[in-house]
């Protein structure tokens, strides 16, 4: 069992000397610490923008940059760079996404880009005092914060609407101002909690001679975007599913996909499998370009709820010969700003992408999103997940193995038309070597 003590000053210790603790604290051992430092940027340059990145960083933890190519996304043929450490999400994405490019591509729009901000406070007085206040001081609030927004408002963002709400029923004296924002290219959280660190302090101010006492209890932005908000989709005679259906006909395999998608839309049990698998393609999109995953996927897990009950985020419908799939989603994304401009790989990244604006950003993600989605559903409705989840885990079981160049060709022959479990391709590499004249 590994002891350890409260450390103070581990931020300010040299990278050898957080190793040397952590040696000690940890009982690392020799092989961790070279892995740990097989892991650094051999260019001391590039490393020191990894350092910066994080906080007590020792080394970097490498995920693969893979590309997904042959998506046509409204009209636009293109190549997605995903970073994933599972290889069947790039195989299905790029699966789906040639099937469809062959078969008028991906339609996507992005229906509206506001970003929302709030400053919750308490207020003793009455409501009635409070809105007009808020009124007749609204326009001196959003005139304070102009030397933050005047540069956003060139670029065609800055503050949209703001107003006053109550903030639930069993808090009698909490509201909030409510504070819409376009944020052109940029993610824009910082922007956004800047202002309303702003006018948090100004509604201070201004409530002051009021007969009420006010006070800030926080001001941030939220990460629930249900504005922000584009749809993907793709559609095709049933027929044209014909050559994915493993036996069925083309309509037979459309009417069963749509079957399955409904079956997400009403229980929740398989709705959160259904997202995640969505999540899977737009995730490594987002990490590629240095976008926040985690906000994006908790704003999708609260839209998939809007309506009181979790539910899909895609929907299917399969009527008068032809089958489409459907995928709203909210994606708060920037191209400018933060790790986008940071990060190397994700700037190169956006470059593979032909340097898209925000808007065109959320459209290749969702188009990935749905790429996913598609595949893994095609999937469990044909094969089944495991046939090709695993054959494409099949190189990690190898490695794992240590099997040799000889051993990985006979394991691949042999499993060709088998179902590939860790088990059985253990057993099988050890029945060949168990062979009298193995090497």
């Amino acid at each position: 069992m590994t002891t350890t003590h409260i450390v103070s000053g581990f931020s300010k210790m040299s990278r050898t000397g957080k190793l040397k603790w952590l040696k000690d604290q940890a009982s690392l051992s020799e092989q961790a610490l070279q892995v740990i430092h097989a892991h650094l940027h051999p260019d001391p340059p590039v490393q020191e923008i990894y350092d910066d990145i994080s906080e007590n960083t020792i080394s970097n933890f490498i995920l693969p940059l893979g590309i997904a190519p042959n998506f046509l996304i409204n009209g636009d043929l293109m190549s997605i760079p995903m970073v994933t450490e599972e290889s069947s999400v790039v195989a299905a994405a790029s699966h789906a996404a040639k099937f469809w490019a062959m078969n008028g591509g991906f339609h996507c729009e992005v229906k509206n880009v506001l970003k929302t901000g709030q400053v919750h406070f308490s207020w003793s007085g009455s409501k009635q005092e409070l809105f007009s206040i808020f009124e007749k001081g609204k326009k001196s609030l959003l005139q304070s914060v102009s030397p933050l927004t005047v540069n956003m408002e060139k670029r065609g963002g800055g503050i949209e609407s703001m107003e006053i709400r109550k903030t639930g029923e069993l808090l009698p004296e909490c509201y909030q101002l409510f504070v819409t924002f376009r944020t052109a290219n940029a993610m824009g959280a910082n922007f956004i909690n800047s202002v309303l660190e702003t006018l948090a302090s100004k509604f201070v101010n201004l409530m002051k001679p009021s007969g009420g006492k006010t006070e800030i209890i926080m001001a941030i932005l939220s990460n629930y975007t249900p504005e922000c908000l584009v749809s993907c989709r793709v559609e095709a005679d049933q027929g044209a599913m014909e050559q994915l259906s493993n036996g069925m006909t083309g309509a037979a395999f459309a009417a069963k996909f749509s079957r399955a998608v409904e079956i997400a839309i009403q229980d929740p049990y398989r709705a959160v499998t259904h997202n995640k698998g969505i999540f899977n393609g737009m995730d490594a999109v987002i990490v590629a370009t240095g976008n926040d995953y985690r906000a994006v996927e908790a704003c999708g897990h609260a839209y998939a709820s809007r309506e009181g009950r979790y539910s899909s985020l895609s929907s299917a419908t399969c009527s008068g010969g032809r089958f489409s799939l459907t995928l709203e989603v909210p994606l708060s994304l920037g191209t400018v700003g933060g790790l986008t401009v940071t990060h190397p790989m994700a700037a190169a990244s956006l470059e593979i992408l032909g340097t898209p604006s925000s808007e065109k950003l959320m459209q290749i993600v969702a188009a990935a999103g749905l790429a996913s989605n598609f595949s893994a559903v095609r999937s469990l409705i044909t094969t089944g997940i495991q046939k090709g989840h695993m054959k494409m885990h099949l190189g990690n079981i190898l490695r794992q193995l240590n099997a040799s160049p000889e051993e990985i060709d006979l394991v691949r022959e042999h499993f060709k038309q088998r179902t590939v479990s860790h088990a059985d391709i253990s057993a099988f590499i050890e029945s060949i070597r168990n062979k009298p004249n193995h090497p």
